[in-house]
């Protein structure tokens, strides 16, 4: 590492607050599916900032896009309507199948709009302000409050208790385990589509069928969140499009701006006459002009590139190859996931694995502390695949004994 590097590492110290354990880099550009750190160092990015960058880095139409936004005009607020904003909403309608959107400025912060949807849904219906939302253990939706709440993980929650309350915790694909939650006073079931930090675990069809049906009888909002897996890392648009079963309410972000900071929740024309109106919500950021002409741009490039053809092709290969490591490998328990979302479980952690991989040019990242999380580009070709695997073989077999 240059001296420069690590001067810039050792003022982070100083003046960032320390919610991070970073790795020992300082990442300067990018070109394509790779990085490059200040040092020159070339990495093979296997994170595209935690499932952000579907597009690649320096994708030249993505970034004009946005230099012609940014001579126009960045933000105005939303006590005025902007062109970008109503075309991004169009858009996404488009590709989502869903009626109503509100552009937020991240997904916790999409998350916590869901949640106020559902409160004031139920609210509307009968006055009364104790209704209970279910979501899932294992589940992330954000480090806001809101989000902590519905987050299925003790560890994220306990230091800043109380959550907001009436939340109930199911297991995601036990339908039993749900049921068993279910009240007159249930309003919503969340739940990831394709479950992240978690531990990759997608949701059954027939487990979603069956939330669907009840949500139905019930007139309960079924409300999926589509951060991650969203915005066509699963080979559809949003994961829930695999099985044709659309939510009363869907948040997502990540790939949504490729890197700009935007979110969104959408909501079916039903939910949208019945829940939040002027007063009940607002953002001073969310939907401007620029983030907004990032989502445009972005739901265009889909189009163009023929990005969902690719996740399919290039995350089937992805599987095979990920299935042979982990055939190779008997420290590596399982392979699980959908198209360019997919994780190896191991039986030990993997923290030595991801910085070996580091070391070798491969940027790799974890869901917890024992599986391997591969969320790349969407636009990654097979011979990316073949180099990932072959470092990260290289790596486990240089690491097995320290799991002794």
């Amino acid at each position: 590492m240059s001296a420069e590097m690590q001067k810039y590492i050792d003022e982070a110290e100083r003046v960032l607050l320390h919610t991070y354990n970073r790795y020992q880099v300082v990442f300067d550009r990018g070109e394509g599916v790779y990085l490059y750190d200040m040092d020159g160092k070339k990495y093979l990015d296997f994170v595209s900032g935690i499932a952000v960058f579907a597009l690649g880095y320096h994708n030249e139409a993505y970034n004009d896009a946005l230099k012609s936004q940014i001579d126009k005009i960045i933000h105005t607020s939303n006590y005025y309507y902007n062109a970008p904003a109503i075309e991004a909403a169009k858009k996404l309608k488009a590709v989502s199948g869903m009626d109503r959107v509100f552009f937020t400025n991240s997904g916790a912060e999409a998350v916590e709009g869901a949640v106020k949807t559902a409160r004031k849904y139920a609210y509307l219906k009968d006055g009364s302000t104790d209704h209970e939302i279910i979501a899932m253990n294992h589940s992330f939706h954000g480090r806001t409050m809101g989000a902590l709440s519905v987050t299925g993980n003790p560890h994220y929650r306990e230091a800043f208790e109380p959550m907001i309350g009436n939340i109930r915790f199911a297991d995601l694909n036990d339908f039993d385990s749900v049921m068993a939650h279910v009240t007159d006073k249930t309003c919503a079931i969340l739940f990831e589509t394709v479950q992240g930090e978690g531990g990759i675990y997608p949701a059954t069809e027939e487990f979603m069928r069956k939330v669907r049906a009840l949500c139905d009888e019930r007139d309960i909002l079924m409300m999926l969140d589509e951060i991650q897996c969203g915005m066509g890392r699963t080979g559809a648009m949003f994961a829930w499009q695999r099985y044709g079963i659309r939510p009363d309410v869907m948040t997502t972000a990540k790939a949504l701006g490729c890197g700009v900071p935007v979110g969104a929740f959408l909501m079916t024309e039903k939910v949208g006459a019945n829940s939040l109106v002027a007063g009940d919500h607002g953002t001073t950021y969310g939907g401007n002009p620029l983030a907004c002409a990032a989502v445009c741009e972005v739901i265009d490039l889909f189009e163009k590139q023929d990005v969902l053809a690719n996740v399919e092709r290039v995350g089937a290969y992805l599987e095979r190859r990920l299935d042979e490591v982990a055939s190779k490998f008997p420290r590596v328990l399982e392979r699980r996931g959908v198209g360019l979302m997919q994780g190896l479980v191991f039986d030990g952690p993997v923290g030595g694995i991801i910085g070996r991989a580091m070391e070798k040019g491969l940027v790799l990242i974890n869901a917890g502390t024992d599986i391997l999380r591969f969320v790349p580009s969407l636009v990654i070709e097979e011979r990316h695949v073949d180099d990932m695997v072959e470092i990260l073989c290289e790596c486990i077999s240089e690491t097995e004994g320290e799991w002794q």
